[in-house]
């Protein structure tokens, strides 16, 4: 399954949910592997640590490739790394992606991701895909190559708003460029279940018949822990309640 982790809101985990669903399923034995797309490079700061300003190609590079012809164009897992954990491989990002885009808009390059997603599908069990939060030509690209799209939800009114959008966005994607993309499940993210306004609108949410998922992410510390450790939750703290949600979580997505 290749599932792309995007909202068009900044905030919201979309890092935090990739590396960790990521990290579960390397946990479990599946060769997984995490594509970096934005670029603010958090899950490649999260992957690699201190490792992650000195590796020797990104996703920079393969786009950089699409730009010009090349009789010999590195393959796509030329641009694969290794990271600390077994079975968990990254596509690092680069601060620099954005440079490109406009370039890749005008050259119409907009399903090479896809294509190399395609021939990295033979090597991988689970490929995970994070996005900037804005629709641009690389979440876009993401969303175009991808089976499945999780959206990390955070109860506020403004999120709400979005969230409309959002689906507008990616059910117009899967119209246009890709009919196999489907709207996994909405990600209740930094959830407090005691505040009366989370609660409210995650209601109001399943009302409207959105596909709400049935596992709530808390609002803990140990994030920002495992952040700054450079751990997945999976490894830094397995028993932990919030990593026993993300746990609960991959488990909902596997059926």
């Amino acid at each position: 399954m290749i599932r792309v982790v995007f909202n068009q809101k900044g905030g919201v985990g979309k890092s935090s949910i990739a590396v960790n669903l990521a990290a579960i399923s390397a946990q479990q034995g599946q060769r997984t592997l995490v594509v970096d797309l934005d670029p603010q490079c958090n899950s490649t700061h999260y992957l690699l640590g201190d490792e992650s300003n000195t590796p020797d190609s990104d996703v920079r590079g393969f786009f950089e490739q699409a730009l010009t012809f090349q009789l010999k164009p590195a393959a796509a897992d030329s641009f694969v790394h290794a990271t600390p954990f077994e079975n968990l491989f990254l596509i690092p990002s680069n601060p620099d992606l954005g440079d490109l885009q406009s370039k890749l808009e005008s050259k119409h390059k907009i399903y090479k991701l896809r294509d190399a997603l395609t021939e990295l599908w033979q090597q991988f069990d689970a490929i995970y895909i994070d996005t900037p939060p804005a629709f641009n030509f690389f979440s876009l690209s993401a969303l175009a190559g991808a089976d499945r799209c999780l959206i990390p939800f955070d109860c506020d009114d403004f999120a709400r708003q979005a969230l409309y959008s959002l689906l507008n966005n990616v059910h117009e994607t899967r119209a246009d460029h890709n009919n196999r993309l489907e709207v996994e499940g909405i990600v209740v993210n930094q959830f407090q279940p005691r505040a009366s306004l989370p609660l409210r609108i995650v209601n109001e949410l399943e009302a409207e018949d959105l596909p709400v998922l049935k596992t709530r992410i808390s609002s803990s510390v140990k994030m920002k822990e495992s952040h700054s450790a450079a751990v997945p939750l999976i490894w830094l703290a397995p028993n932990h309640k919030l990593t026993q949600e993300f746990v609960a979580l991959y488990q909902e997505l596997q059926g």
